[in-house]
């Protein structure tokens, strides 16, 4: 784990605490999903995506751009291509 996926980690373990909320109560807090809340709390060292980023700092009172991200958005590699640049 990183220096900086492990001070996130125990950021939302705190705020958690100290606020008493769930898991689920701080997914409903920062949309994010509960999976994505217990990656984040667990030691997998994952940074988050600049979305889960940005929800993170604005629930933890953070500078934007306080925590880094992964270097662009995943993709899946199963999805169907952009529709919308269809010719008819």
């Amino acid at each position: 784990m990183s220096e900086d996926t492990e001070r996130l980690a125990k950021a939302l373990i705190e705020l958690r605490e100290a606020e008493g909320l769930s898991v689920t109560e701080l997914a409903l807090r920062t949309t994010l999903s509960v999976a994505t809340i217990k990656v984040h709390e667990s030691d997998l060292g994952r940074l988050p995506t600049s979305f889960a980023a940005r929800r993170f700092e604005e629930v933890l009172d953070w500078a934007p751009g306080s925590i880094p991200t992964l270097p662009q958005e995943p993709t899946d590699p199963e999805s169907p291509p952009d529709s919308s640049a269809v010719t008819g």
